[in-house]
């Protein structure tokens, strides 16, 4: 089974237990972003194993919704970064990881072309783990510079950067491509999820090293290489190499 998974620019390649993994750290210069945002991933960093990662994301989601969403702290901010936890949701909210809570409707509804949960039940007829994507919640942090570490642990459990790490990488990266896309208007529509989950601000990204701006600067060039067709034979890469050896 191939378990190489195909993700938009700024996101890592997940390989088979063994293969290499290039997340959002690397750069150039093979350097690697430290600190309270997950491993660092360029030349020399430590592979990264998809079986041994998805359990530790898992138990962030567990965590989530069995202690996170209840708790004080976590419940203000996301007041003030204006998403709702899954126990607040209007349409079948979640209070815990073991399934929804009394179905329920309102204004306050999620809308999205995609559901938040899992499927209803699966080929065994069984219903299957409760699974909610962390990635609103990660987006919405990053945006408003509250992706701090202390905050992130509150949210994610104490084993956040193994978990929910390389996800946060990715979107701090995708963050800075949206800003180099667009305006602020263009960003904070392309952010906001609902009328009622609507992004409140907007905040530059927070505690930026250089690695990861070098990271981001070289899969732009990628990207910008992705829109001239410069790809595969034509990659400037491989042209250069070539053109390397036939100098030689």
């Amino acid at each position: 089974m191939n378990f190489q998974t195909n993700f938009p620019a700024g996101y890592p390649v997940f390989h088979p237990r063994g293969g290499p993994f290039t997340g959002a750290a690397s750069s150039s210069s093979g350097e690697s972003r430290s600190g309270p945002h997950g491993p660092g991933a360029g030349a020399g960093a430590p592979e990264f194993d998809i079986f041994d990662w998805f359990p530790a994301y898992q138990s962030c989601q567990r965590y989530f919704l069995d202690h996170a969403q209840h708790d004080n702290g976590v419940q203000a901010v996301a007041a003030l970064v204006n998403i709702c936890l899954p126990f607040q949701w209007t349409t079948s909210p979640l209070v815990n990881s073991t399934g929804p809570g009394p179905h329920a409707s309102g204004p306050g509804a999620y809308n999205l072309p995609w559901p938040r949960t899992g499927p209803v039940q699966n080929t065994r007829g069984q219903p299957p783990p409760v699974s909610v994507s962390l990635v609103p919640y990660i987006r919405r942090l990053i945006i408003t510079g509250m992706d701090r570490e202390p905050i992130m642990h509150g949210f994610f459990g104490e084993d956040w950067k193994k978990g929910v790490g390389p996800v946060h990488e990715c979107e701090r990266r995708n963050y800075l491509f949206a800003a180099k896309s667009g305006g602020w208007a263009q960003v904070k529509y392309q952010y906001d999820m609902s009328p009622h989950e609507s992004v409140p601000f907007l905040k530059p990204l927070q505690d930026v090293q250089l690695a990861e701006i070098e990271g981001a600067e070289k899969t732009w060039s990628q990207w910008l290489a992705m829109e001239d067709w410069m790809v595969g034979p034509r990659a400037p890469d491989v042209e250069e190499s070539g053109a390397n050896r036939g100098g030689s």
